[in-house]
């Protein structure tokens, strides 16, 4: 009697469990495969200021998994996890299906955390998802709308008001975006672009704590130096929102902003399900994370992966940004075969090439290897060439070019 074989399921089509999934198939995988995600499509997630500003065509940053599995093998199954249980090896779903499994890759990717500011979470657009972006987008183009024919210049002034808060590297990265579209969406309408006003609110000194002081400065005088220049409102706790007012505590003293559009783009949680693991306590950090081992396998589940937003590898912590999650997932996938083989797993090797942020319309600025900088259209060249490089594609045709620009351009840079 031949022995049941269960599949091999990966939780969540971000960029970790897509990418894994698509190396183990160029690795011609014998593994029958199930990627299981709440939605229809995979959203390139880096490229989410450009589905919102219309620089990029859509198809190029939403494609249906559907499409991107199709002749690979793998299974699609669009379906809300709701269950994990580790110990029995079961997927239970919302609509009543469940999947055992041989080996688990968890890449739930993270959540929005409101960080228990009253308000936040009613009163705010978050910027995660495809939806946020359409959400703000649709929010966006009404006030501007509404504002163009109010007389009241008081009201007027708070409809054009946007404030954003959190000056990590999302926040600065949509400041630099609306800095330069709000004026090429409001002109037309008769508005005086003028009136427009971009506040970036954060708890810190410093925008993009964390980043090197050279590429905060960089960031810091490109969005003064916008269509909209874009204000910095540092050292200001965020209280409690309501809607279109926000409460902030600035040295010691209460201050009210109001704006028609308060965009919440700080703080993040792993997904709520990860929560829910029995995992002890020493291995996970603070926030929950899940500690892997150099493999990115579980400690004390070791035919389950995980990578991504919802992981730390506590002795070589890495950031959790697109370049890191998309080499996790070919390492995960290349550890997958070894098992599947009978053959020794080699611990992940992540490089991290640099930095590439977004500006403005047509402008980015590119850190490479930390030490080489490259700015305005030059580095927006590299940075829309080296993420279409990384799109799993219907990008296809460009896969070529991609490649020759990003590669050349980065050798270049560096001399290499």
């Amino acid at each position: 009697m031949n022995e049941t074989r269960y599949p091999t399921v990966i939780l969540g089509g971000g960029f970790v469990g897509l990418f894994a999934a698509l190396h183990l198939h160029h690795q011609r995988y014998s593994v029958p495969t199930l990627l299981i995600d709440r939605a229809w499509n995979f959203t390139f997630k880096p490229l989410l200021y450009e589905f919102l500003s219309g620089e990029m065509n859509d198809r190029l940053i939403r494609i249906r998994y559907d499409d991107l599995l199709k002749h690979t093998g793998i299974a699609f199954v669009k379906d809300e996890i709701v269950q994990i249980d580790l110990q029995q090896q079961q997927i239970y779903l919302a609509s009543g299906l469940h999947y055992r499994y041989e080996n688990l890759v968890l890449a739930l990717g993270s959540v929005t955390n409101y960080l228990n500011v009253p308000g936040a979470q009613d009163n705010t657009i978050a910027f995660r998802t495809d939806w946020d972006a359409m959400t703000l987008g649709q929010h966006l183009r009404d006030r501007l709308q509404q504002a163009s024919q109010t007389q009241d210049p008081d009201l007027r002034r708070q409809m054009l008001t946007v404030a954003i808060l959190g000056a990590g590297r999302s926040g600065v990265e949509l400041a630099g975006t609306l800095a330069d579209l709000l004026p090429e969406w409001y002109a037309p309408l008769g508005g005086t672009v003028a009136e427009i006003r971009l506040t970036i609110v954060q708890r810190g000194q410093d925008i993009l704590k964390g980043d090197p002081e050279q590429l905060r400065n960089v960031a810091e005088v490109a969005l003064q130096h916008r269509a909209i220049p874009v204000e910095f409102r540092l050292e200001s706790e965020v209280k409690s929102v309501r809607a279109g007012e926000i409460e902030l505590l600035r040295h010691d003293r209460v201050e009210t902003l109001t704006a028609g559009t308060i965009i919440w783009t700080t703080g993040t949680t792993p997904h709520p399900l990860i929560k829910t693991l029995p995992i002890p306590n020493e291995h996970r950090d603070r926030a929950a994370r899940l500690h892997v081992t150099p493999t990115l396998q579980l400690p004390d589940f070791l035919n389950v992966f995980a990578a991504g937003d919802c992981v730390t590898n506590p002795e070589h912590p890495l950031p959790a940004i697109a370049q890191v999650a998309y080499q996790q997932g070919a390492a995960i996938a290349h550890n997958l075969q070894a098992l599947a083989e009978n053959r020794s797993l080699i611990p992940a090797k992540v490089q991290l090439r640099g930095t590439l942020m977004k500006l403005g319309l047509a402008e980015s600025v590119a850190e490479i290897f930390d030490r080489v900088e490259v700015k305005g259209n030059l580095g927006h060249l590299l940075r829309q060439a080296t993420y279409i490089e990384m799109l799993p594609t219907p990008a296809r045709n460009f896969k070529a070019t991609a490649e020759w620009l990003s590669d050349g351009v980065f050798d270049r840079i560096t001399g290499t």
